[in-house]
Parts: C-alpha cells; structure tokens; sequence
C-alpha cells in the first residue's frame, strides 16, 4: 500500500510530467501512457525514495527511463501507418497557454519542428532546465550526467536552435 502522502505530493507534478511526456511522445494517448506508467512505477516503488529528497526529479527520471524501455522497444517493432494520425505529432508542445494568433501559433510549430530535431539528451535536459525550470543539479541527477554535461548540452541545443530558426533572427533585423 502506497503512503497517501507520498500519492498527495507525487500528483502535484502530473501536469509537469504530462508536458515532458507529450513533448517526448508527441502524441496525447501515448504522453498519458507513459505518465500513467510513471506514477504505476513510482507507486511500485516508493519504498526506494529517500524523504527529503527532490521528489520531482525522480518522477521525471522514471518518466525518462520508462520513455527510453518503451522507445527501444517501439523501434524494434515494425511501423505500422495509423491512418487516423497520417501528419504525425500534431500534440501542442506547450499547455496551459492561453489562446495565440496564427503567427504565434506557427512560431510555436517551428520551434516544435527545431526541438524535434534535436537528440533526445538535448532535447529533454533543455526541456528540464529551460522549460520546466528545474535547477541544473536535478536535470544532471535526472539525466544520469554531470553538471558540466548538462551545461554543455544546453549550450549547444540552443546553439543548434540558433541555427534551425535563423530566419526568425533576419524578420527583426533592419
């Protein structure tokens, strides 16, 4: 039997976690699968959290690895085209936003398209960091690295940013 209190304080991050599953599936039904997973696993094993610990980083390292066991597993599958989903991701990557004009919407899809485009170990610790806030300790303990990787990373993800959306940097130029 899981402690209700370690449930109560778990659930405080569903929409967090929610956001770095869709941003890591980008498809809903599977972003609350694997959030669904995550908390399955985090209940299992809650006996292995530390008290006092960051109770937010460990449920985002679990997401991640339960992200990666099932990916692995998914590339060795062979694909199948869902006719109901034939553009691919068409989840928002952002939630929780209020309502935007076409432009922003269309910037929020390119940088969508530039993150996509990214490694996933960029990708996720700029998430991490940038996105959800996280201090740059939690992303390392989260992503299995060191500090100076995770500052590293973060560097040349927006450095690779930079260049995926240098049209953006020429509207606003003279």
């Amino acid at each position: 039997m899981v402690d209700p209190e370690f449930q109560r304080q778990t659930l405080q991050h569903l929409n967090a976690l929610y956001n770095l599953a869709v941003y890591l599936t980008r498809n809903g039904a599977e972003a609350e699968d694997l959030v669904q997973e995550t908390y399955l696993r985090a209940f299992r094993f809650s006996h292995r959290f530390q008290a006092g610990t960051h109770l937010r980083a460990w449920m985002f390292q679990i997401l991640r690895n339960t992200f990666l066991t099932f990916y692995r597993h998914r590339e060795r599958e062979p694909a199948f085209l869902d006719e109901g989903n034939l553009e691919g991701g068409k989840e928002a990557m952002f939630h929780n936003v209020p309502q935007r004009d076409r432009a922003a919407l269309e910037a929020e899809a390119d940088l969508g398209r530039a993150l996509a485009q990214l490694p996933e170990e960029f990708r996720t610790i700029l998430l991490l960091a940038e996105v959800e806030g996280l201090p740059l300790e939690e992303v390392a303990q989260i992503m299995g690295c060191p500090v100076g990787t995770v500052k590293s990373r973060i560097f040349r993800a927006k450095e690779r940013l930079r260049g995926f959306l240098k049209d953006y940097g020429e509207e606003f130029k003279g």
